[in-house]
């Protein structure tokens, strides 16, 4: 019977060049981003999506490969969940943003330093125009809930910031995402 190799052991191989060490770590850890994809794909959406996090899980876990320290008493699998987690969240980030921002509307990030009054007067009634709209299709908490999230807050601290349980913010956003997604295209 042959011993299977530990995980730490892996990745000092993959990290000195050896691609079959790599190639076995991302093979034992595909489920896992797998797992990991599905419980952050918004309820009500296609497949793809799923498969799209999941991609992005597996560039986490490559980067986990490429980045582990092997300190004393941390495990490769916990910094690898780590980071697959949050190339996935990031990735849900990235796309809420896309889906908040209709065609030819203004991109509230290209802001640049030196704007003229214009520009800045525009921006203002671009958010305006923008919050309002959200404000009507969404609800109070759908509406709170994204905010938070689009300003970085993770799911256990909306929960906590809105005394809501994970699985409501859950909930919330996929239907806000859904909402956003009917009322922008």
């Amino acid at each position: 019977m042959q011993e299977i190799e530990r995980d730490e052991a892996l990745v000092l191989r993959a990290r000195k060049g050896e691609g079959d060490a790599t190639e076995e770590l991302l093979l034992r850890y595909k489920d896992m981003v797998r797992a990991i994809a599905r419980r952050h794909t918004f309820r009500g959406n296609e497949s793809g999506e799923t498969e799209d996090l999941v991609q992005e899980g597996m560039i986490g876990l490559y980067a986990a490969i490429k980045a582990f320290q092997g300190e004393k008493g941390k495990t490769f699998k916990n910094f690898a969940y780590l980071c697959v987690k949050g190339r996935i969240i990031d990735a849900n980030r990235a796309s809420l943003r896309r889906v908040t921002l209709d065609e030819g509307e203004f991109d509230f990030d290209s802001l640049a330093e030196g704007t003229t009054p214009e520009d800045t007067l525009l921006y203002d009634e671009s958010n305006t125009e923008f919050h309002a709209k959200l404000s009507k299709s969404l609800s109070d908490l759908e509406f709170r809930v994204l905010t938070l999230y689009l300003e970085g807050m993770s799911y256990s601290a909306i929960a906590e910031h809105t005394g809501k349980d994970m699985k409501s913010i859950d909930n919330a956003l996929a239907r806000a995402k859904k909402k956003l997604q009917k009322s922008f295209s």
